[in-house]
């Protein structure tokens, strides 16, 4: 059993104050791996209160003072890589290689976008030409608070700490207490990397303990959450009393609209995109959206590549998934199923249960169902397991509706060879982020959403902006 009951908190590894254990269970079997506390208000006290008084400090750090902190940081991300995968992988249950490249390398591949994007940010620049002495300058926004959720630990702790620490910030993380093993050990690298003391804190918890208090606490000035849009409002409600600028980036019900022109690797991409990390991403393209004379087809190589799914232990090397997160999310993946099924779609492979040969752990079977209606519960709520709905279109302005009749507005998907409606398409989707025909964003490109995904830019320049305030200056001295 691992112990980790400290908090990181003023550049030391302190016991609770009035902390209580909690037992981090391995999803694979159902039993504990770790013990770790959960903060009461004194640890969250203490944490920001170093927060802030190490935020003139480090305010004054120049920017590249600070992106050296950070590049030092990368530095061990990365020569620790093999730590930071076994942690997440035990935590929740991502397969050893999966937990190497994808989780891991998130991290990783983020740190070194904010890197590239801090080497040229413009942190004091005129506003334009005509107007001498006008001048706009991005600082810190102060002590922040930093929610971060289990599903993918390191791609969101990255996409929080790093442009927080360049912008001049200091900061209180709470991860999730389902998922903490891998943000203690990202805070071990923090420290080896020399960040001043009280810059960066970790308070384990929960959030109605101190996911609460540090949305309500008056020397916070920001909240960035990264979780259920649930959670998300509460978060809101909470930090209105304190006027403090809330960032949330939270669930998705991802369209993919498949054409019938779609290259011929489009389904089985969408089908495996949907499964991967067990279909836990808030990005997952859930609802596929197939033009009718494809319709047959792509069931054809959807109920094959679902059926070719593999499920086993996260210890396994290979390409396969593990399993979800805990016993609650795996009991409303199977109610989900369950819906599906007595609401009339029609079952192409999975169902309820556990996968053949796995009688212990949270592992649910990769499912697809077919002949979907918008309306039907499988097609609106967000499942967060791998569970596949399909339904059929006949035309690009019937796609367009389902596709945004949805609270959600994360990110949504096209597939098709004719640039012109691909163009179309992608202008109409309500959602912050399209992907066309699986082609990369881009390095640095923000990550967030719209209406009940939150409206957070996380990644890249935008990420630093997030924690910066914008100060308009007129009478500057050249």
């Amino acid at each position: 059993m691992i112990e980790k009951r400290d908090f990181y908190i003023d550049g030391a590894w302190t016991a609770p104050q009035a902390g209580r254990d909690y037992h981090v269970i391995d999803p694979s079997t159902e039993e504990p791996c770790a013990v770790i506390s959960l903060g009461e208000r004194a640890d969250t006290e203490a944490a920001v209160a170093a927060a802030k008084a190490a935020l003139p400090g480090w305010k004054a750090v120049s920017p590249a003072e600070r992106l050296a902190y950070v590049e030092k940081i990368y530095e061990i991300y990365n020569a620790r890589a093999e730590e930071m995968a076994q942690a997440m992988s035990l935590e929740m249950g991502a397969p050893i290689d999966l937990a190497r490249k994808a989780q891991t390398g998130a991290g990783s591949y983020h740190i070194k976008c904010f890197i590239d994007a801090a080497k040229t940010f413009n942190w004091v620049h005129p506003l334009g030409d005509g107007t001498p002495g006008a001048m706009i300058a991005y600082e810190a926004v102060g002590v922040v608070g930093l929610i971060t959720p289990w599903n993918w630990p390191m791609n969101q702790v990255t996409l929080k700490v790093i442009p927080a620490l360049l912008a001049g910030c200091t900061m209180v993380l709470k991860p999730s207490e389902e998922a903490p093993l891998s943000s203690i050990l990202f805070a071990e690298f923090v420290h080896q990397a020399g960040v001043p003391a009280g810059v960066f804190n970790l308070v384990n918890g929960d959030g109605a303990g101190v996911g609460t208090q540090l949305s309500t606490h008056p020397d916070v000035e920001m909240i960035s959450f990264t979780g259920s849009t649930r959670a998300g409002k509460a978060i809101s409600k909470a930090a209105a009393e304190t006027l403090k600028r809330v960032v949330l980036e939270l669930g998705g019900k991802g369209a993919n609209l498949v054409f019938a022109d779609a290259d011929d690797d489009a389904v089985r991409r969408g089908v495996v995109h949907m499964m991967e990390n067990s279909g836990q991403s808030c990005n997952a393209p859930s609802r596929m959206l197939v033009e009718r004379p494809l319709y047959e087809k792509a069931l054809e190589i959807a109920k094959a590549t679902a059926e070719g799914t593999r499920v086993g232990s996260p210890r396994e090397a290979g390409d396969h998934i593990g399993p979800v997160i805990n016993k609650s999310q795996f009991e409303k993946i199977q109610g989900l199923i369950e819906s599906g099924i007595k609401e009339g779609a029609t079952l192409l492979a999975g169902g309820l249960g556990r996968p053949e040969g796995l009688n212990k752990g949270y592992y649910v079977r990769p499912t697809v169902f077919a002949d979907c209606t918008p309306d039907m519960t499988i097609m609106t709520e967000e499942i967060f397991g791998p569970v596949l709905s399909i339904m059929p279109f006949d035309t690009e302005e019937e796609a367009l509706a389902i596709a945004n009749d949805t609270p959600y507005g994360l990110t949504n998907y096209v597939q098709t060879q004719n640039p012109a409606r691909a163009n179309r398409v992608i202008r109409e989707f309500h959602s912050g982020m399209v992907v066309a025909n699986g082609k990369s964003r881009g390095a640095g490109a923000p990550f967030g959403g719209v209406s009940s995904s939150g409206r957070a830019r996380e990644g890249g320049r935008w990420g630093i902006e997030e924690f910066c305030d914008v100060k308009s200056i007129g009478g500057w001295f050249e």
